[in-house]
């Protein structure tokens, strides 16, 4: 890993800790003020609603403008929703500080993501960049929850006062600012010929190519994965008696392994295809899903929780490398913002699909049902190519190695 993609996974880690934190302190705060879980669920809802409309103009942009733009947009509207709700820490300011730093993670991401993939200069690079790259946002899951539950207990009079919530907000607005230092040294890379006078792109373009059309389809797999087990992994451990701490555990103990399994991942990259990892990780996952329901100890759970963490964790990786492999330079960023607005769509109809069928079939039949999914998609895994490489693109020529 070199200097400059170690600054910009920093950068990263801060902007998404805004939005992390929020999403933490935010829920909290209106709860206290006496909203109902419902208005709290709406609140929720905002973080990826932003990310589903911005996501495809979000990656038109980066095309043309490259990353200091985008990152520039993105640092201003997260420390102005972090600012506004330690100015105004009332439930309209926390749903527009929702949208705002939901929006500008969308934002940022997209944009690193595309500067990274064009700046290597092999497929077997680009697996390795972006192993790394992902370790940014669990990273951000851990420390901005973290330092947000922290100054909410102890920078006030007592535990949980306005004035714990206000600091808390507080220092989440100063960080987008340490994203903005980290990533100032990053040089924009070369407009591609192709983007420059170019008419209007259209998503269908992009959508009517068979090999992209599979590689989402295979990526919603995997998302569709963590969803239901994110979502039913707290029913199944009602069922079981479990009490919160423990089934906060073993969902850490998930996170904990998506995690470690992206530390380790550029290693298993030099040696192993995209789509073997891949494809690998969608038979455990089957496997899976048809036994979770079948644990009826924390331990077991907790087992299952780990192996699913490893296997998933390790698929967006090497679903970044086939992206930036299977489509044109120029278009990066589009296919970026297609991307990410189909999963965080899928994020936001998954669960209500996921509670309706759990009422029907039970819990059981809904991890069995996805996990057959999951199986039967192992054949479109099969399928997904890349074209052989080409020359390396005038951008890849002139950066500097990641």
């Amino acid at each position: 890993m070199t200097a400059e993609l170690l600054r910009l996974i920093l950068a990263q880690v801060c902007l998404h800790a805004v939005m992390t934190g929020t999403r933490l302190a935010a829920p909290l705060l209106a709860l206290q003020q006496g909203y109902s879980p419902a208005a709290v669920g709406v609140m929720l809802a905002l973080f990826a609603l932003t990310q589903v409309f911005l996501a495809l103009p979000a990656g038109r942009f980066a095309d043309r403008h490259g990353l200091r733009k985008p990152l520039l947009i993105a640092v201003v509207s997260a420390a102005l929703g972090a600012a506004l709700c330690a100015a105004f820490p009332v439930f309209p300011a926390l749903c527009v500080a929702a949208l705002l730093t939901g929006g500008a993670t969308g934002i940022a991401v997209i944009a690193l993501q595309r500067h990274v993939g064009r700046a290597a200069q092999s497929p077997a690079q680009l697996k390795q960049v972006f192993s790394w790259l992902a370790i940014a946002p669990a990273a951000a899951n851990f420390v901005g929850p973290f330092a947000v539950g922290l100054l909410i207990d102890h920078a006030g009079g007592a535990p949980g006062d306005i004035v714990g919530y206000r600091v808390a907000f507080g220092l989440l607005a100063l960080l987008p600012l340490a994203c903005w230092w980290l990533a100032r040294s990053a040089r924009d890379l070369p407009m591609p010929p192709s983007a420059l006078g170019a008419p209007k792109p259209r998503a269908w373009d992009l959508l009517s190519e068979p090999m992209f059309r599979r590689l989402l389809f295979v990526n919603w797999l995997q998302s569709a994965s963590w969803d239901v087990h994110t979502f039913v992994l707290p029913l199944l451990g009602h069922q079981r008696g479990l009490s919160a701490s423990v089934i906060g555990s073993i969902l850490g103990a998930f996170a904990v392994a998506a995690a470690a399994v992206r530390v380790v991942l550029p290693a298993i990259a030099s040696r192993a295809s995209e789509r073997s990892v891949i494809t690998v990780s969608n038979v455990v996952t089957a496997l899976v899903f048809a036994v979770y329901p079948f644990m009826t100890t924390a331990f077991g759970m907790g087992c299952c929780s780990v192996a699913l963490g490893l296997a998933l964790g390790a698929v967006q990786p090497m679903v970044m490398s086939m992206l930036h492999q299977t489509t044109p330079h120029s278009r990066h960023g589009e296919a970026l913002g297609l991307r990410l607005m189909t999963l965080n769509a899928s994020s936001v109809a998954m669960p209500m699909l996921f509670g309706a069928a759990g009422a029907l079939i039970g819990v059981a039949g809904v991890f069995w049902i996805v996990g057959g999914v999951v199986a039967a998609g192992t054949r479109s895994v099969w399928g997904l190519k890349v074209p052989p490489p080409e020359a390396p693109a005038p951008e890849a020529q002139t950066a500097q190695s990641l």
